[in-house]
């Protein structure tokens, strides 16, 4: 009972932080399963995929809703990134898990890095309204959703790629893959970061979706961790996505950058203990 009770706690955390920044709760969920209940990586990271199911879920409705999602850039991204979640599961257990942490960690530091410095350049709050001056052949996307000036999308191609990256590591780790989707949609195609997190939060549920299906078939999906872990994710989920817009674009950058670093932090930890 005690550790049920954990375990919600646990759920619920992740996904507060999952819905406020797009990564799905599994930076958090997966070392929690690990170091503190002491689950092999792989049985935590089929529960992790199921969870961050459970968090875009309970929170995609809400970014819809609220016009805040784009919902056409997310889906043409899901196309690739659903692609890259099937190689990743079907590699998954066949990759030196060593090797694949120290590049992670890698992949970590570098966006906490970039993303601070175009905090720094961009100085104030209203870099979440940016407008893109209109290029040619990068109009593949215009939202005009937002309250106040609109953006453009730009690189689509290179979005895709990094889309198919993006689902070889949610099938890899467990993580939705919104850790290096908001970083590719926010530094790559110019969108604007609280637009970014709430797209990841759409496309996510698909993406581990795709993943878990390979873990399920393998029964490294434990239902007696998977049901409570859920069910904490949904209540974090539902408030996160409720009280998103009420936070101010630079504490997103800097949690985010904060939960990049921990997690980078604890793949080094893993991969040299």
């Amino acid at each position: 009972m005690l550790v049920g009770l954990w375990l919600i706690t646990g759920g619920a955390a992740a996904g507060l932080f999952g819905s406020l920044l797009g990564l799905g709760g599994g930076v958090l969920i997966v070392p929690l399963l690990t170091l503190v209940f002491n689950l092999p990586l792989l049985t935590a990271v089929g529960v992790s995929l199921v969870c961050v199911i459970v968090t875009s879920g309970a929170s995609a409705g809400v970014f819809l809703e609220r016009h805040v999602a784009n919902l056409r850039l997310g889906m043409t991204l899901e196309l690739f990134t659903a692609t890259g979640a099937l190689l990743g599961g079907l590699v998954a257990f066949l990759l030196p898990e060593k090797a694949l942490e120290i590049l992670f960690s890698g992949l970590l530091i570098y966006t906490s890095i970039t993303m601070l410095r175009r905090g720094r350049a961009a100085g104030g709050p209203e870099e979440e309204t940016v407008v893109d001056e209109e290029v040619p052949g990068e109009d593949q996307f215009f939202d005009a959703s937002l309250s106040g000036p609109t953006y453009r999308v730009k690189r689509v191609p290179a979005g895709a790629l990094g889309s198919v990256g993006a689902g070889v590591v949610s099938a890899l780790l467990g993580i939705g893959g919104g850790i290096v989707k908001v970083p590719v949609m926010h530094l790559v195609m110019g969108v604007p970061l609280r637009v970014a997190t709430a797209t990841s939060n759409l496309m996510m549920g698909i993406t581990a979706s795709a993943g878990a299906i390979i873990y399920l078939s393998r029964g490294l999906i434990d239902p007696f961790v998977t049901a409570p872990t859920a069910l904490g994710v949904f209540v974090g989920a539902s408030i996160g996505s409720r009280v998103a817009h009420r936070i101010d674009v630079r504490i997103l950058r800097a949690l985010f950058v904060a939960i990049l670093l921990y997690t980078a932090f604890q793949m080094l930890l893993r991969a040299f203990s």
